[in-house]
């Protein structure tokens, strides 16, 4: 061999892989295959991955958990809060949701009960309560400066959307405003001007990961502020509270924003994770209905569900499963089998007391309502779910004499589920009950007619613009009838019975003034609002069918 230096050897491919690759190239080949074949086989069907652990734990568990010095929803004390953002941040916030209706979060610095947290989020929430602000680009069709259908004409055409105000939907405004008295529709006049009356969402840990304050991460602050402050909202909490039902807790509130005037508001604990883990021992799962849902039976994956439902807890632990079992079997029963079988997969019981609670209370924007406001509660140990309310800014808005087997609507006298009195100018006339002139097809519940026993008028068997098959069927069937009016009998005793509800009004109407809404305005709704519980009370105790 000469003693000059030669070229060096490329190195070959296989001596560029890791050790231990070379040394077990054959299961990496293997399971290379096994890939290269799987997508050979099914080409491009959809893999739907369901999650069946029964684990108790979230990913998104709270590190940081300020408590304060008052508790956030005590209604004995006085509540403060105050909010500090961005001037520049607000506006463009504002700006994107005029031009497209997106509800971003911008961050602000928050003092609560005089607890200063820095960096919370903050949004605009609701969807028809804010069409004031959109003027004639969120008005979808009509006049009024948006005047909209409650949450369930959302994704409607252009212009299919009716005017009633902001009545309903998440966080909606709506009938009756402060008072919540019968015939009544209040539009909020909300402007950028005055943020301190905008409905808002407060999260606690939007930009700091695993804060909360007092185990809330978030608070939801409800439209209507000074005299409109939602008395109605407060009075429908505290007593299905009472009566032992889940219910949000709530506190009213003195809010300032940057340098703006100081406005009376009602702060209510928004459903959420803590929310559901807060219910019966955690173990289950929640499950909030979006403003309009369907409850359709849409096939077995569950992406096509989540435009309708959003899960609040065990995210990564549960998924959607059980709620689709549940839709697909009330879409394909008999009513035969949807009596026979309903305990297999609700709490008949606990569902009993709920429609009973929202006929009682005059809820016209409930689970079979336009906005679709409900939760469906899935215990992990029993397999059945329960239904819970939220959102009752619509409660006490329809007619006071209205009965187990009526229909609840917006407004005195209306019945089965049409629209309220006081409607805006340019509302079509000679409309059917329930159905604006010239509404498309496909409209949530429309299929059920605008009136008789196959509808959804939220408080009954009747009809209505919206509609939930699975309230329709359990008040169409005789085999419920007994467990629902005992369900009737007992919650009317503890609501108006008892005396409950007059005198829950009085200590809420105080817990207001105590706020800083006392007004000759405060004082109309207060007086409203007691007409309509006196006057319901009185009704229902002459109904055999309640008293016996």
């Amino acid at each position: 061999m000469s003693g000059g230096t030669g070229a060096r050897r490329a190195r070959r491919l296989r001596d560029r892989l890791p050790v231990r690759l070379r040394h077990h190239w054959k299961p990496a080949a293997a399971l290379g295959v096994g890939l290269a074949t799987m997508v050979y086989v099914l080409g491009d069907a959809r893999i739907s991955p369901y999650v069946t652990s029964s684990s108790r734990v979230e990913a998104d568990a709270i590190t940081d958990d300020v408590r304060g010095t008052v508790d956030l929803y005590d209604t004995t004390v006085s509540h403060s809060v105050q909010l500090t953002y961005r001037q520049t941040e607000f506006t463009k916030m504002m700006k994107e949701f005029e031009e497209d209706g997106t509800k971003e979060y911008i961050e602000a610095d928050l003092v609560i009960d005089g607890v200063y947290l820095n960096d919370v989020g903050i949004r605009l929430k609701g969807n028809s309560t804010l069409s004031s602000l959109r003027g004639d680009s969120g008005n979808r069709g009509g006049p009024g400066g948006g005047r909209d259908l409650p949450d369930a004409a959302q994704g409607a055409p252009a212009g299919a959307a009716g005017k009633t105000g902001g009545a309903g939907g998440e966080g909606g405004g709506g009938a009756g405003g402060g008072g919540g008295g019968r015939g009544g529709v209040t539009q909020f006049d909300l402007s950028a001007e005055k943020p301190e009356e905008l409905p808002l969402l407060v999260k606690i840990d939007e930009y700091v990961e695993g804060r909360a304050y007092q185990g809330e991460r978030e608070i939801s602050l409800r439209p209507g502020s000074n005299g409109q402050v939602p008395l109605n909202e407060a009075l429908s909490l505290s007593l299905t509270d009472r009566s032992g039902q889940k219910a949000e807790r709530y506190a009213f509130t003195e809010l300032k924003v940057n340098n703006r005037p100081a406005a009376t508001r009602l702060m209510v604990e928004a459903p959420d994770t803590d929310y559901a883990d807060d219910i019966a021992d955690g173990n289950g799962v929640l499950y909030k209905a979006r403003a309009g849902s369907s409850f359709d039976y849409l096939g077995d994956d569950p992406s096509a569900y989540e435009s309708s439902f959003r899960q609040l807890n065990k995210k990564g632990s549960q998924d959607l499963e059980p709620l689709m079992k549940l839709i697909k079997w009330v879409d394909g029963a008999s009513d035969k089998e949807f009596a026979r079988d309903l305990d297999k997969y609700v709490d008949v019981g606990s569902f009993a007391a709920y429609v009973a609670s929202q006929n009682l209370l005059l809820n016209f924007d409930d689970m079979a309502g336009p906005g679709k406001n409900y939760l469906l509660r899935y215990d992990l140990d029993s397999k059945k779910f329960t239904v819970l309310g939220w959102d009752y800014n619509l409660t006490f808005s329809g007619d006071a004499a209205s009965g187990p087997d009526d229909s609840i609507g917006m407004g005195g006298g209306m019945g089965g589920g049409g629209m309220p009195e006081g409607i805006p100018e340019g509302m079509p006339s000679g409309m059917p009950e329930g159905m604006p002139e010239g509404m498309p097809e496909g409209m949530p519940g429309q299929e059920d007619g605008a009136g008789g026993n196959g509808g959804g008028g939220a408080g009954g068997r009747g009809g209505g613009m919206s509609g939930h098959v699975l309230k329709t069927k359990f008040l169409d069937a005789d085999a419920f009838d007994t467990v629902y009016k005992k369900a009737y009998r007992e919650l009317y005793e503890k609501f108006y019975g008892s005396g409950a509800a007059a005198k829950e009004l009085k200590a809420i109407a105080e817990q207001a003034r105590s706020a800083g809404a006392g007004s000759k305005e405060l004082d109309t709704a207060v007086a409203t609002l007691t007409t309509t519980v006196t006057d319901r009370t009185e009704a229902l105790a002459k109904d055999k069918a309640v008293t016996g």
